[in-house]
């Protein structure tokens, strides 16, 4: 079982920055590929990022492009999400997910509350 806390959330204005992270304990990260989501008030959970095993190779959604960075730190269990340039359409609640591919091996932080202000 893998537990994943969120940290880093707050409130910001527009056109700032924040820092998320994600400390995993239960199993090794390196397992694991990774990833952050958001849902906002009203709406469905949506994808922001992910990455890879090694930390090799990153993906986003189009929408974070460019402001958005995601990194790991396996020997630290650590994920991070680098957000700058924040918009108010990014306030949201986000969370950390660890994916193993195995099933039934796929696990959910409980979130961080980010609200940008205009």
């Amino acid at each position: 079982q893998v537990h994943l806390v969120e940290s880093g959330g707050g409130l910001v204005q527009a056109g700032g920055s924040l820092r998320l992270s994600c400390v995993a304990s239960g199993d090794n990260l390196s397992r694991y590929g990774m990833g952050w989501f958001r849902q906002a008030l009203g709406k469905e959970r949506e994808y922001v990022a992910s990455i890879d095993e090694s930390g090799e190779t990153t993906y986003y959604a189009n929408f974070v492009k460019g402001r958005f960075t995601i990194s790991r730190d396996n020997a630290k269990n650590t994920l991070y999400l680098q957000m700058n340039s924040l918009k108010p359409e990014d306030t949201a609640v986000y969370y950390c997910n660890a994916d193993s591919a195995r099933p039934g091996d796929d696990w959910w932080g409980q979130g961080t509350q980010v609200t940008v202000s205009s």
